[in-house]
């Protein structure tokens, strides 16, 4: 058993130069380390269930090829192999087609009920969760949780609208949002009768606007409306080859609330929410995939990168490089969590040889078992996983060409953080 790895991610915590440090390398280093904690975790949730439940544990590998160093303790032999992409639990009786000696029969995974089996398969991707939800824990505890949704809350109005002229605000001066009477706290929820689910819906709507403007805000459980006279300033812009240029736009004198507070307690509840969110978009993004490969062929050969495309472990642990590089620590422990929960929920996926393949394999009997069990009939035979090698070497093929691909990219045009 072991993960697959792979994740999207955007650069939205500020700039990074682009040398090469030895703090670079270190975050390199920590990132990628940080993951095979990860994966080792992954496994031994595999192996403490199935001791838990009386199995047979043979063998606790991190990584692959040929064998580094070991130890043997009891009946279970604990080492490090070369190849550091991803790790192994050898369970006795995995399927019924292997070979067990009679003595460690009663002990087989397959002859074992199928909610047990079920635990142990789903063991690692639970490691997961519980992991991502910590890192998250850990970070809203420290420096607060980031507005993963982006949702348009004012954390301050400002005192007056600025521009690049007059970047400065002078005694007496009031901007729009002051005169409408728009507060700390308040949610954005339409501008001129469009709704704005985002901040960035609220920044494109009144950036076009001139004047009186109406605002539907969210306060205190309450709708109320407010109308502000949207001004014209200019503001400077970057574009992707990093060139800046001014341009005039509408603005009301309101800064976003991007990152929110909390204390050991109140963590709790935000890093539930932001394990909400993460759940939501990492799902999002795994029904996306297929969709995004063709932007990564292009990349390699020398298209611009999307920043919502996939990236391997390499092009993570890269960006987890810079973060540390730029002190960007809520961004490297953001990914760092948001690879938990992909890799989690990818490893769920009914496909063999993922665990959730085997989940589905064992669900399968016991469900047919059952209807058989209604009809009558005894039952049925354990599946034969040799039907099923072809379906199994397909996944193996499409998900090594993904890896080399997303691999290839990471290397020849990576993602940065702008």
């Amino acid at each position: 058993m072991g993960p697959g790895a792979g994740a999207g991610t955007r650069g939205h915590f500020g700039g990074v130069g682009k040398g090469l440090t030895v703090v670079f390398f270190l975050g390199i280093l920590l990132f990628a380390l940080l993951i095979g904690i990860s994966i080792a975790l992954h496994e031994l949730g595999h192996l403490a269930t199935a001791k838990m439940f009386g199995m047979k544990v043979t063998r606790y590998f991190i990584g692959f090829g040929p064998k580094i160093w070991s130890f043997r303790r009891g009946e279970t032999e604990y080492g490090l192999k070369v190849i550091p992409a991803g790790g192994f639990c050898e369970i006795t009786g995995m399927t019924a087609l292997e070979e067990v000696r009679p003595e460690d029969r009663h002990r087989a995974f397959y002859r074992q009920k199928t909610w047990k089996r079920v635990v142990v398969l789903s063991a690692g991707s639970i490691t997961h969760f519980i992991l991502g939800f910590i890192i998250l824990y850990l970070m809203a505890a420290t420096f607060g949780m980031p507005n993963l949704r982006d949702t348009p809350l004012v954390a301050q109005v400002a005192p007056c609208v600025q521009s690049t002229a007059a970047p400065d605000c002078g005694p007496g001066d009031s901007s729009p949002a002051a005169q409408a009477g728009f507060q700390a706290g308040d949610e954005i929820l339409a501008v001129a009768g469009t709704a704005t689910p985002t901040w960035q819906d609220v920044l494109k709507l009144t950036r076009d606007r001139f004047g009186s403007t109406e605002f539907r805000v969210l306060r205190d459980d309450r709708e109320i409306t407010l109308t502000a006279d949207v001004a014209r300033v200019d503001r400077e812009f970057q574009r992707k080859d990093g060139s800046r240029y001014t341009k005039e736009v509408g603005a009301i004198g309101i800064i976003h609330q991007t990152r929110f507070e909390y204390n050991a307690l109140t963590a709790v509840g935000g890093a539930t929410r932001a394990t909400g969110d993460m759940f939501a978009n990492t799902w999002k993004g795994l029904l996306r995939f297929p969709e995004k490969i063709p932007a990564v062929v292009k990349a390699i050969g020398g298209a611009e990168r999307d920043v919502d495309s996939p990236v391997s472990v390499v092009g993570a642990s890269r960006l987890g490089g810079e973060a540390v590089e730029a002190g960007l620590w809520p961004f490297f422990f953001l990914m760092l969590a948001g690879l938990n929960f992909f890799v989690g929920v990818f490893n769920l996926l009914p496909l063999l040889p993922l665990d959730g393949g085997h989940i589905a394999v064992n669900l399968y009997e016991r469900v047919r078992n059952w209807i058989r069990k209604l009809r009558g009939m005894p039952a049925g035979a354990p599946v034969n996983y040799l039907r099923l090698l072809p379906l199994t070497y397909l996944v193996i093929f499409v998900g090594g060409a993904v890896t080399l691909l997303t691999v290839t990219a990471d290397i020849v045009n990576p993602i940065r953080l702008q």
